[in-house]
């Protein structure tokens, strides 16, 4: 909008999404038309022959779709959501324009609906933010609570084969638990009943101005939750009015762990969690691995306990929780025990969680990795670099293609092979291949029994395709 100020009245009001395909725009999608909104809307990857699937179910379940060429805009009532990142050149923009439709970004409409609901949960941080909505999420529908839920991610335990892209669930609208982003400052939109906040780590924007957002997003909320092991987490505590602080390595957390207990498996962690404001422990088993998850487990256990749900009911749900997809997504294991793992990993933060969990096990790890975007490469690549050169071991493998990029005016002067040379600097082992599929042979070509390969990687849904057709290739 160009005014956010005037807020329009959404009541009635039909939505186009230019982008209807994205991982930010299709939950949206669902939870708008699941509250009564008529939705259309157009995607660059439909017409590019990407995903059919998703869109085919999209046109079966009652939402309209138009190429990306103008004509799905025919009404001055229409509302475009559109990225702020969508040029004006994009047709439909132009269309929107000259009809007059007001234009909403993703987050506009998200926390529009979101603080409308009489009881909001909303998850903040640079990592972590599916997999602890998908957490909370679980646990107030294990206890009956029947929530609205925005992710952006497939929840594995609402998908099913009516919804394979459940990545959003439509329930009672007063009751609303999303994941908020910083990266385009639109966490500040929010006003949550309760506020979590993971980790603070360099994503999108400087350390600066993510303190100044996640310290003006923890003042805005009603109870703070706050990951007490991540330090520039723990010092923005202080613009909370309340708050319950959760974590594994920090004594005084309120939601904590015994340490001596916490068991790592290949599949699965487990520990005995203890709230220590009651002085109770309750043990958990949590089906998915690594101390990065049991982090998040603590987040998920505190935000719903700061609700009002009992500590042992969340550790009880979380017994069940399926996960994620593309959140250490195991795709296959061979016959020769080649293990293939679809991952989100992306930033730096997310890749050292994932390839420390890689790491607990034992065999080599061949680590791919397709750069979001050519942007976030130049702000991030040397501490990409070293996450891959510290956390693996000299006979790993990391192999890096182009980023991904769909077309635009960003600049692709600096691409992948700088942050490959970084990493031999440092001591590690890492090939550039700039084509994926060719990517995809080289990985053929290395793998040997008991090695875990892992796809890494953000913003294209076809690295799922990818990373099962590797499977397929080494069964």
């Amino acid at each position: 909008m160009d005014n956010w100020n005037d807020r329009p009245d959404l009541d009635g009001r039909p939505f186009f999404f230019c982008g209807i395909g994205g991982s930010g725009m299709l939950p949206l999608a669902q939870i708008a038309h699941g509250f009564g909104h008529q939705i259309a809307g157009s995607d660059r990857s439909r017409d590019q022959g990407r995903t059919p699937e998703k869109f085919g179910w999209l046109a079966d379940n009652g939402y309209a779709l138009y190429p990306q060429d103008g004509t799905g805009i025919t009404d001055k009532d229409q509302i475009l959501i559109a990225s702020a990142a969508v040029e004006d050149t994009v047709p439909e923009v132009k269309r929107a324009k000259e009809l007059g439709c007001v234009r909403m970004t993703r987050a506009e409409l998200l926390s529009m609906l979101f603080n409308e609901a009489g009881y909001s949960i909303a998850i903040g941080g640079t990592s972590g933010k599916s997999t602890v909505t998908g957490m909370i999420a679980w646990i107030l529908s294990v206890a009956e609570h029947d929530p609205t839920v925005m992710n952006g991610a497939v929840m594995k335990n609402f998908a099913d084969g009516d919804n394979p892209f459940a990545s959003a669930r439509v329930g009672n609208p007063r009751v609303f638990v999303s994941e908020v982003d910083e990266s385009d400052g639109s966490i500040a939109l929010y006003r949550p009943t309760i506020g979590v906040l993971l980790n603070v780590s360099l994503d999108h924007k400087s350390l600066g101005e993510l303190r100044a957002l996640f310290g003006n997003y923890l003042s805005d909320s009603g109870c703070a939750v706050v990951n007490f092991d991540n330090h520039e987490a723990r010092d923005l505590v202080k613009y909370a009015s309340q708050f319950v602080s959760f974590g594994i390595e920090s004594d005084d957390a309120e939601i904590t762990v015994d340490r001596k207990t916490i068991e790592q498996g290949a599949l699965e962690i487990s520990a005995a969690v203890v709230d220590s404001r009651s002085k109770e422990a309750f043990p958990l088993v949590l089906p998915m691995p690594g101390l990065h998850n049991l982090s998040n487990a603590l987040a998920a256990i505190a935000a719903v306990s700061a609700a009002g749900i009992g500590v042992d009911k969340a550790v009880h749900a979380l017994r069940s929780f399926k996960g994620l997809a593309r959140r250490f997504d195991v795709v296959g294991t061979s016959d020769t025990d080649i293990t293939v793992i679809d991952d989100f990993g992306h930033n730096p933060e997310k890749c050292a969680a994932t390839l420390r969990t890689l790491k607990s096990a034992p065999g080599r790890v061949i680590a791919f990795f397709q750069p979001h975007g050519y942007g976030p490469l130049r702000q991030m690549g040397d501490e990409l670099a070293e996450t891959f050169a510290s956390v693996l071991a000299p006979d790993d493998i990391t192999i890096m293609c182009d980023p991904v990029y769909f077309g635009g005016t960003v600049d692709r002067s600096e691409g992948s092979e700088r942050i490959i040379d970084l990493i031999k600097a440092q001591g590690g082992t890492a090939e550039h291949i700039a084509a994926r599929e060719d990517c995809g042979a080289r990985i053929k070509q290395l793998a040997k029994p008991g090695d875990r390969i892992v796809i890494m990687g953000a913003r294209d849904d076809t690295l799922s395709e990818f990373a099962r057709s590797i499977f397929e290739q080494i069964r």
